[in-house]
C-alpha cells in the first residue's frame, strides 16, 4: 500500500526513482558481499576438515611419543625437562575480509633453559621426539581455534548480510515501487482532469465565439 502522506509531485517521483536505483545497487552489492563471504567460509571449512584429521593423528602421535619417553627415560626425567621448557603466549591480530575482522593467532615462545642447542646436546632422543610432537600439536591447536573463530564470525556476517539484502529486496524496493506507482497514477489522473478541463474551456470558448458571430450577423441585417 502506498503511503498516503506522500506528495504526488513529479519531483517526488524523480526522487523515488533515484532511491529505487540506489536500493537496487545496494542489494546487488550485498549479494556480491554475501557470495564472497560464503566462498571464504567454504574455503576455511575445507581447510578445517583436513586440519582436524591431522590434529587427531598428531594427538595420537604425541601421546605415543610421550609414552615411549616415559618408558625409556622414566617419568621423573621427562617431568624435569618439562619444567625447563618455557611457556608460550598466543598473540592476536586481525585481518579484514569484506568488512569482517578475522582473527589471526600467533605464538610467542618465552626464553627457556631448554634451548634448541641444549636439546641437541643433552636431551635424550625419546624425550626430544616427545617435545617436537607436542610442539606441533600445540601449533595445530592454535590454527584450528583460529579457523573455527573465523568461521563463526563469517557465518554471523553472512546471516546479517542475508537479512539486510532480504529487507531491501522484499520490503524497501516493493514499498518504493508502490509509492512510485501511486504517484504515477495520481499524476495521470491530474493530467486527464486537466485535459478534460481544457477541452471543456476550449469548447465553451468556441461556443461563445459562435454566439458572438451570430449576434453580429443579426445586427448587420
Amino acid at each position: 500500500m502506498a503511503d498516503l502522506n506522500i506528495k504526488p509531485t513529479r519531483i517526488e517521483l524523480i526522487q523515488l526513482r533515484k532511491r529505487i536505483k540506489l536500493a537496487q545497487r545496494g542489494y546487488e552489492l550485498l549479494k556480491m558481499k554475501r557470495s564472497a563471504l560464503i566462498m571464504e567460509f567454504l574455503k576455511m571449512a575445507k581447510d578445517l576438515r583436513g586440519m582436524r584429521e591431522n590434529l587427531r593423528k598428531e594427538v595420537e602421535n604425541a601421546l605415543e611419543k610421550m609414552a615411549i619417553a616415559e618408558v625409556r627415560e622414566g617419568r621423573m626425567k621427562v617431568e624435569s625437562y618439562g619444567f625447563m621448557s618455557g611457556s608460550a603466549d598466543v598473540t592476536l591480530k586481525a585481518r579484514n575480509v569484506m568488512g569482517v575482522r578475522i582473527p589471526e593467532l600467533g605464538i610467542m615462545m618465552e626464553k627457556a633453559v631448554l634451548t634448541e642447542r641444549f636439546r641437541a646436546i643433552s636431551v635424550p632422543a625419546p624425550i626430544d621426539d616427545a617435545i617436537d610432537a607436542y610442539d606441533r600439536l600445540f601449533r595445530s591447536l592454535v590454527e584450528v581455534v583460529e579457523k573455527e573463530k573465523s568461521m563463526r564470525r563469517l557465518l554471523m556476517e553472512i546471516d546479517k548480510t542475508k537479512r539486510r539484502s532480504n529487507a531491501i529486496e522484499f520490503v524497501m524496493i516493493p514499498k518504493l515501487k508502490s509509492q512510485s506507482q501511486y504517484i504515477r497514477m495520481r499524476l495521470d489522473e491530474l493530467e486527464r482532469d486537466t485535459f478534460t478541463t481544457l477541452k471543456f474551456v476550449k469548447k465553451k470558448m468556441i461556443s461563445e465565439e459562435e454566439d458572438k458571430n451570430k449576434e453580429g450577423e443579426l445586427q448587420a441585417v
